[in-house]
């Protein structure tokens, strides 16, 4: 009988020290020690994959502090999100760089753009996810 109380009274101190431990690193409340990912190595020579922060989704070019891409917004009928042209960085648009479609792959003409839609929340940054070129999403193009 002592030794089935011993046992129930350690496996009780056990339980009560693994529900502290989970509350105090990954429970709901406050995080004492807070992991952060960690940073993704950049190719050489300052190139960026496309959809990085501060590139441009048309030439995926590393844009300096300061340095916009040309686009278009257009207003919203749902008032969710909204269509936007995309016509380039300064590199890009000076030919400088090649033009390619993130999603078809195609190079692009200087008269042709990438059609995007941009999810704006109160608080928050806009977000712009990529639909496509003006050829593989305009007329005749894939269906949407």
């Amino acid at each position: 009988m002592g030794s089935f109380l011993q046992i129930l009274a350690l496996v009780t101190i056990g339980m009560a020290l693994l529900w502290f431990g989970y509350t105090l690193f990954l429970g709901s409340g406050k995080r004492l020690f807070v992991v952060y990912p960690k940073k993704q190595k950049r190719p050489p020579g300052g190139e960026s994959r496309p959809g990085d922060p501060q590139t441009c989704p048309v030439c995926s070019a590393r844009l300096e502090k300061g340095r916009l891409v040309k686009s278009m917004a257009f207003p919203s009928f749902t008032g969710k999100d909204r269509l936007m042209h995309i016509k380039g960085c300064a590199y890009c648009i000076d030919g400088d760089r090649a033009r390619i479609c993130p999603v078809c792959g195609v190079q692009l003409h200087e008269n042709e753009i990438l059609i995007a839609r941009i999810f704006e929340r109160p608080h928050r940054k806009s977000h712009v996810h990529v639909l496509g070129c003006s050829r593989c999403r305009g007329p005749g193009g894939r269906p949407r």
